[in-house]
């Protein structure tokens, strides 16, 4: 069995989407002056590698602190649509999908996370894709690009209007492509939030 973190680092210098705050770190208190470190973090809860929750684009959907750890760990697929510019129902295997909770999908487009080209030009999910996700009960799709769609956000509204969570920003999916047997974990803090970062495990076998 083995362990394989998908998650990008929570660093000063990491990108953020385009009109978002970065986050401010200040250091509060210190070992020297107070026998401890503190460090004081203000920061949106969309950065990094992240959870949307359905109060991010649904007018009174849940918050993430409203789903149980049932809904966050599960067994998962990835579908593999490397260098794809639109996943498409043609990229999913409905077999695999009928045996899983989460989909995570594999673009290799990580690889330019803290380029300039990663938050303009990305790939997005086919509205026909989050609807087959919806049919058959998926709870959470990760993504290793930044969005599942631009405005009007018809994925997104699709996708969370049916409570399956949104995970953004995943790293390294590729590791997870020999495996047949995958469990992943997405566990953020349990904010009253419509998203929060989130560490993304998989354990494989």
């Amino acid at each position: 069995m083995k362990y394989i973190d998908l998650t990008h680092p929570f660093t000063r210098e990491m990108p953020v989407f385009p009109g978002d705050a970065y986050p401010e770190w200040k250091q509060a208190a210190t070992i020297e002056k107070n026998g401890y470190n503190v460090v004081q973090l203000r920061t949106g809860m969309h950065v990094g590698t992240h959870m949307d929750a359905p109060n991010h684009m649904v007018e009174g959907g849940r918050m993430l602190s409203d789903f149980p750890p049932e809904h966050l760990i599960g067994p998962a697929f990835v579908v593999n649509a490397f260098e794809k510019p639109r996943v498409t129902l043609n990229d999913l295997d409905q077999m695999a999908l009928s045996q899983v909770s989460i989909v995570l999908v594999y673009t290799g487009w990580d690889r330019y996370f803290g380029q300039e080209i990663y938050y303009r030009d990305y790939p997005e999910l086919d509205l026909e894709f989050a609807s087959a996700l919806v049919e058959a009960g998926i709870k959470i799709v990760g993504l290793d690009f930044p969005s599942p769609d631009r405005e009007p956000y018809a994925v997104h509204k699709k996708l969370l209007g049916n409570e399956v969570l949104i995970v953004e920003n995943l790293t390294g999916l590729e590791a997870l492509l020999p495996y047949q047997d995958i469990e992943v974990m997405a566990l953020p803090a349990r904010y009253e939030a419509d998203g929060a970062p989130v560490r993304v495990v998989a354990r494989v076998g």
